[in-house]
């Protein structure tokens, strides 16, 4: 006969307490209202028993599973696990858990992984997987359900979201192709029906703009996503129809890295010949040849915000729609030098 799992009241009883004082230590949200002492005691002998919270008795009870879903749309991108380790830090403060699904971008799926998330009752969703025009998300935020968007954003202001000021971010790495004596720019932009892909995008026209660069000599070409494939492929095509450009600031690390293998591809150095800047700066970017210049993004940082803005959508239903834009930092490093002395502005 297997043995009866240990119950609350058995572990009060081991640690001479009440019952609700136990209930208080294995909540991390109601812990600090027991002393260190007492709570150090009620874990020991919990740890001794063998107990284990009932989390489906606590969902009956208080009508929250204290588990959110995280919808990701590629989980070996190096931007989206730091992203994930400050989201579920930010959970785990808090006594909740995430179910962490990697999908991809075709929405039928997507929709079957929201579906199963919401069977499993979870109390809210972070979704950084987000279009500008998202059905998905509109979906759980017209039912009522919490949700979040990391990263990217949803354009109809009908849910909160945490990213990185684009804006800023190109203007930073405009501004440092010019300082080397850069005039003759171009931009591989990302998918511009995603918002880091069009946010960019009219961030470096807003930046060439700004520091008065001529938007004739300074070109946009869209690659086909942020991989190294699209990067290679962009900047091939951009080399064959704007051959004077002397810098590249990509949509991302991805691109820029198809944009080495292009050069490399060509024979053609970097930056003797074109240099280059990212955007994440990704894990690695610093060991690469030669070492990237990005535009570095916060995500440990973009993961606490966005779980503290769903844990707040789920205490206060009612809370006005946020979007908050993290500030990002050049990180300079040797993909850039002065122009080529070939280049006909010179």
């Amino acid at each position: 006969m297997s043995k009866k799992n240990p119950t609350m009241n058995d572990v009060a009883r081991a640690a001479g307490v009440n019952a609700s004082t136990v209930s208080r230590v294995m909540n991390p949200e109601t812990r600090g209202m027991v002393s260190d002492e007492v709570a150090k005691r009620i874990l020991l002998e919990a740890k001794k028993l063998g107990y284990r919270p009932n989390r489906a008795a606590s969902t009956l009870r208080t009508r929250r599973s204290k588990v959110v879903g995280v919808v990701l749309p590629d989980i070996t991108n190096a931007v989206f696990p730091p992203i994930l380790m400050g989201l579920e830090e930010g959970l785990r403060q808090h006594g909740y858990l995430a179910i962490v699904v990697n999908v991809g971008t075709d929405e039928e799926e997507q929709r079957f992984v929201l579906n199963r998330l919401l069977g499993q009752q979870v109390d809210g969703l972070v979704f950084a997987t987000a279009k500008r025009t998202d059905p998905l998300v509109l979906e759980c935020a017209h039912r009522g359900t919490p949700v979040v968007t990391v990263n990217r954003s949803e354009e109809s202001g009908q849910v909160s979201c945490i990213v990185s000021d684009e804006a800023h971010g190109m203007r930073l790495a405009v501004s440092h192709m010019a300082e080397w004596g850069h005039r003759r720019l171009a931009h591989i932009a990302g998918p511009d029906d995603l918002s880091t892909g069009h946010s960019r995008r009219l961030g470096f026209q807003s930046a060439v703009r700004a520091l008065g660069l001529d938007p004739d000599q300074c070109v946009v070409l869209p690659s086909t996503g942020y991989t190294r494939e699209a990067g290679k492929t962009a900047l091939l095509k951009l080399l064959a129809q704007h051959p004077d450009v002397t810098g590249v600031i990509a949509g991302n690390d991805l691109v820029a890295l198809g944009c080495y293998d292009a050069l490399k591809a060509l024979g053609l150095p970097c930056p003797g010949h074109l240099s280059i800047i990212g955007h994440n700066d990704m894990p690695l970017m610093d060991m690469v040849d030669p070492p990237l210049t990005t535009v570095r993004i916060q995500h440990h940082d973009l993961g606490l915000e966005a779980a503290r803005l769903l844990l707040h959508a789920i205490e206060s239903p009612a809370a006005p729609v946020v979007e908050v834009a993290l500030k990002s930092v050049l990180v300079a490093r040797q993909s850039c030098a002065e122009p080529r002395s070939a280049d006909p502005a010179q």
